[in-house]
């Protein structure tokens, strides 16, 4: 009776740990939208690129997906996961829209 429980215990606290973390993203703020030049937006948009690859790379099969499936089916990692691409994509929409008006180069 005691093995049981103490697995249980062991289990819960471990699943409180397993949720992996991904890197998130904030809404371009008014600051930068006022400030960046063409240069700074591109820089910001291979930035946001190498995030989307980062949470990519974070949500791969390993060990941390075994423990956070056996705590909660894996739910918490994926809405984890999601959050971060669509933070990571609504802040790509808005450089990609900044890089419009800041980088426009007129053809002659």
């Amino acid at each position: 009776m005691f093995k049981p429980a103490s697995l249980l215990i062991a289990l819960v606290l471990l699943s409180g740990c397993a949720l992996k973390q991904y890197p998130q993203s904030p809404k371009v703020s008014n600051e930068e939208a006022q400030t960046y030049n063409c240069a700074a937006v591109e820089q910001e948009i291979a930035k946001t690129h190498s995030v989307q690859q980062q949470i990519d790379k974070t949500g791969e099969f390993d060990a941390l997906t075994v423990i956070g499936f056996i705590g909660d089916f894996g739910i918490g990692n994926g809405i984890a996961k999601a959050s971060a691409n669509k933070h990571a994509a609504a802040r790509l929409s808005e450089l990609e829209q900044l890089k419009t008006v800041r980088c426009n180069h007129s053809a002659v």
